[in-house]
């Protein structure tokens, strides 16, 4: 995956010298964690992150997760051997009703 240069959060994040913000990394990575576990969950919260490199706009990554038991996945953003971002999201499940 990769986030566009013409996310509207880019133009001002910074002029010249242009990166992804952190809080549109950890967008993609709510929107992803459902996927991981495969229902519909909601984020309760982000007890750790950490981000450790640049993200330029368009740059390809993925996202990958890591099961921490009840509640609690961990992430990293990455490409290749780069990682970009890491931590741990804590999450309840929504149930149909």
């Amino acid at each position: 995956m990769k986030i566009s240069d013409c996310h509207p959060a880019i133009a001002g994040h910074f002029p010249g010298n242009p990166v992804v913000p952190g809080v549109v990394i950890l967008d993609e990575v709510l929107r992803a964690v459902s996927g991981f576990l495969g229902h519909p969950v909601r984020t309760t919260g982000l007890p750790s992150v950490k981000f450790s490199a640049p993200l330029a706009p368009g740059e390809e990554f993925e996202i990958v997760f890591e099961s921490k038991g009840s509640g609690r996945a961990g992430f990293a953003v990455r490409s290749g051997t780069r990682t970009f971002a890491a931590g741990v999201l804590a999450y309840e499940v929504l149930h149909a009703g």
